[in-house]
């Protein structure tokens, strides 16, 4: 029998560099993801095809498909990650740096489509174990908790609420912003991210107004 490694053969990489494997393993996963649209349609073999070795090469770095998907998503959030750390560098103002974040998120999602449906808007497939507490409990949402305590001490949100409340109604707000352009293309016309920034903007300034005494008189309770 002819090998997946035979038919596409590989550089092999010297012993004791395995993890440079093991990124060309998930690159080839997510290459996959992008391609098919389906993770259904990934499959160990294919992924080995695409790396150039064979299936048990596969299984010395994951254990299972549902073991390399885990790792696929755990790789786009710490992308997603880098990319929103970038967009802020340099920028002093709370709010604005708060804004851009949300900026980077959108353009992260809409650059990447499937492996946004995947990671955010699919249920976890069978053995998959990368879960909400993942979300909410890595340096992602960390970071954005920190941006909200940055933009409540410099009084543009109200100090009083709590920092994760307005973090994940700011994640909420955007996240579905991007859902909707990416389910329904065409929907928010011909430039989706200003439609994401609309969104973005718009809960970001109703939180930092809400602790306004002319809000609050204009909405108290008779």
């Amino acid at each position: 029998m002819t090998s997946t490694a035979a038919a596409r053969p590989r550089r092999r990489y010297p012993r004791g560099e395995g993890e440079r494997l093991r990124a060309d393993i998930l690159a080839a996963a997510k290459g996959l993801l992008a391609d098919t649209g389906d993770v259904d349609s990934v499959s160990i073999r294919l992924v080995a095809d695409r790396v150039g070795v064979s299936t048990p090469s596969i299984y010395h770095h994951f254990e299972d498909k549902a073991a390399l998907i885990t790792a696929v998503c755990e790789d786009v959030f710490a992308e997603l990650d880098r990319r929103m750390q970038e967009a802020v560098e340099g920028i002093d103002d709370p709010f604005d740096a708060l804004r851009e974040r949300g900026l980077a998120y959108c353009r992260f999602a809409l650059a990447n489509p499937e492996h946004y449906r995947i990671v955010m808007m699919s249920l976890p497939h069978e053995g998959e174990s990368f879960t909400a507490h993942d979300l909410v409990a890595g340096p992602t949402f960390e970071h954005l908790i920190a941006s909200v305590v940055a933009c409540q001490e410099s009084g543009a949100f109200p100090a009083a609420e709590d920092p994760t409340t307005i973090a994940m109604a700011l994640w909420a707000s955007v996240h579905g912003a991007v859902s909707l352009v990416l389910t329904k293309p065409g929907i928010a016309g011909d430039d989706p991210l200003a439609f994401c920034a609309m969104v973005l903007e718009a809960t970001g300034t109703g939180i930092a107004v809400s602790h306004l005494p002319e809000f609050q008189k204009m909405h108290a309770q008779d």
